[in-house]
């Protein structure tokens, strides 16, 4: 009898783990799904908790804001937590959290219940994502198998956006707005219940935390995003809104200093030295922000120019998801043969064409032209990026460092999603309020005085005056987000490298015979 077959014998648990990877894929894969839709899940759900909880226009845009808040500035403290105290206690724990959270957001009878909710959300979230990512590297060996896992998560993380605005339609229509937060507890706990059974616990690295470069990083980058969130609300002149920005850049200032002389940092600052690691960060960030845009300013256009109803409205999203997963999948099968630098630059261009398409957007294209036509083309290409990205940032890290390598990967699309997402905004105000400008005076030739005088009430153009504005500052928007892939496309062609190394790796030739550390 084998060394293998003896530890299986006398470790039942090890063994049903070993033989059942795809319940494993399941639950890590079920857990990033949860994470990722929920910073879509409410989107749709925002007038109805408006009028239920009594939140003014500003402090509902908070509702979405105080979750990717806590998630963006805590990743990297999770994914370090997972490196020294073992990735499925911690992944564990992020469940509960994000687990109770959604029950307590869900029972809100007040907006502050609400947010403090959505703010703990995040927190769980942060110690969930990057935790399940390393377990890939924990549970399946190098080589074509740890491939298809990271296709499966990364198919996942892309499509999440766009499955969570159907099922926020479905459910804000069909039951209440506060099952978009109900619906997590049963998945949350049933994860929390096979976790134990079928994922391995990793090796834990004893060390301290760094509690001044988490806090330094957390606050930098909260900072940071609250900047721009406050600048698309209040201006880029407004006191709050620099004093935002100055504090980002102290703090984060602070927190690189901090790294470059801690023995123990948080996010080892020698990651940075590899340039694929770095291009993917870079790649990650540009195309998050645009694609945070694109779902946002779609949302608006399908429900106020094209009058559909919240399930239509995210019926209107699933071609994007399966054109996502085609392109994921292509990518998984191609990329041992050749390496990530054609997918990175190939996804670029394609989803940045999509982008340019949705710059001719108006009040007269329909969902075909309009939606579904460029959506095809920007899914697809982040498809093709999405599992390139997240192989390459964990590719060639020590076993002990793949969480803060991880949670680099999550922070980039989270923070640059919601960066991204403020700046498209503001863009889109500018751009609106000179459009009504030149609209404002050719609706009071025209229309009829009942007509003035709500509008006098309200300071909204009805139709068709106001959808020439909206869909004036979402195509100024979208020449924004062109931009953001067209970062994303010179990073892929300037700074990407195949090497030979990489290409063994993910052909499975150079794999070590045993699983994964």
């Amino acid at each position: 009898m084998t060394t293998s077959q003896l530890e299986k014998q006398g470790n039942p648990g090890a063994a049903r783990r070993e033989g059942r990877p795809g319940i494993a894929l399941t639950v890590i894969a079920a857990c990033q799904l949860m994470v990722v839709l929920d910073a879509t899940i409410v989107n749709i759900a925002l007038p109805h908790i408006q009028d239920a909880l009594s939140f003014s226009t500003t402090d509902l845009s908070w509702v979405l804001s105080a979750y990717t808040l806590t998630f963006g500035g805590l990743l990297l403290l999770g994914g370090r937590a997972g490196d020294i105290l073992g990735r499925r206690r911690v992944f564990m724990t992020g469940i509960i959290v994000f687990t109770l959270a959604s029950l307590l957001g869900g029972l809100a009878q007040e907006p502050w219940q609400l947010l403090a909710a959505r703010a703990l959300q995040g927190v769980g979230g942060a110690i969930a994502s990057p935790t399940s990512l390393a377990l890939i590297t924990t549970t399946f060996r190098e080589g074509p198998e740890r491939n298809r896992a990271f296709g499966v998560f990364a198919a996942v993380s892309a499509g999440g956006g766009a499955i969570g605005l159907l099922t926020g339609g479905m459910l804000t229509e069909w039951l209440d707005w506060r099952w978009v937060l109900f619906v997590n507890v049963p998945i949350g706990v049933l994860i929390a219940v096979l976790a134990p059974v079928y994922i391995n616990e990793s090796e834990k690295h004893p060390g301290r935390f760094d509690v001044s470069g988490a806090l330094t990083s957390t606050l930098g980058m909260a900072s940071l995003v609250y900047g721009f969130i406050r600048a698309s609300e209040e201006g880029w002149r407004d006191t709050l809104t620099v004093s935002s920005f100055g504090a980002a850049v102290l703090l984060l200032a602070a927190f690189v200093l901090i790294e470059s002389r801690a023995k123990e940092p948080i996010t080892p600052l020698r990651m940075f030295a590899d340039r694929n690691r770095s291009g993917t960060y870079m790649i990650m960030l540009s195309l998050a922000a645009a694609m945070f845009g694109m779902f946002f300013f779609i949302v608006l256009f399908v429900q106020n120019v094209l009058d559909y109803s919240p399930i239509e409205a995210g019926l209107a999203f699933l071609p994007v998801t399966v054109a996502i997963i085609t392109g994921a999948g292509l990518s998984q099968r191609l990329l041992p043969v050749l390496g990530p630098k054609p997918f990175m630059v190939t996804g670029s261009t394609i989803t940045g064409l999509g982008l340019f398409w949705q710059t001719f957007i108006s009040p007269d294209s329909s969902y075909v032209s309009g939606v579904l036509g460029p959506m095809l083309l920007f899914g697809f290409g982040m498809g093709l990026n999405f599992v390139t990205l997240t192989l390459t940032a964990v590719s060639g890290v020590a076993p002990h460092e793949a969480g803060a390598a991880s949670s680099l990967l999550n922070a980039s699309q989270q923070v640059g999603g919601s960066l991204g997402l403020s700046i498209l905004v503001t863009v889109f105000g500018t751009a609106s309020r000179n459009e009504a400008e030149k609209q404002v005076p050719l609706f009071m030739a025209q229309a009829t005085p009942e007509q003035q005088a709500e509008f006098a009430k309200t300071q909204e153009l009805p139709a068709p005056w106001g959808n020439e504005v909206l869909t004036q500052g979402i195509s100024t928007a979208f020449t924004a987000a062109v931009a953001m892939a067209a970062i994303a496309l010179l990073t892929a062609i300037l700074v990407i490298r195949v090497r030979k190394s990489d290409l063994e790796a993910l052909s499975g030739k150079s794999a070590a015979a045993g699983p994964a550390a």
